[in-house]
């Protein structure tokens, strides 16, 4: 036996938060600054330092001023480690 035409249940809308929601941070402890350069007793390499202390540097930066921030520190360690290899 057929019935009149039932629709269904209305769609539901996109999954995730609602319309408007702004997210939030995770629940959990929240990490602290990366750790600077000066608390560190030993430098084991000047080049290294440098490097890494630019890439702390850069996470004060705009996200396209970090990228060239990141590229120079990668071609650093990259010649360091070369440098070291050959040694």
């Amino acid at each position: 036996m057929t019935g009149p035409y039932r629709p269904g249940p209305p769609p539901a809308g996109p999954p995730g938060p609602p319309i408007g929601a702004r997210p939030g941070p995770p629940p959990g402890v929240r990490p602290g600054p990366p750790p600077s350069l000066d608390d560190v007793e030993e430098a084991r390499h000047p080049a290294v330092d440098a490097a890494v202390q630019a890439m702390i540097n850069a996470a004060t930066l705009s996200p396209a001023d970090q990228i060239a921030q990141y590229e120079a520190a990668y071609e650093t360690l990259r010649e360091t480690l070369a440098s070291i290899d050959q040694a």
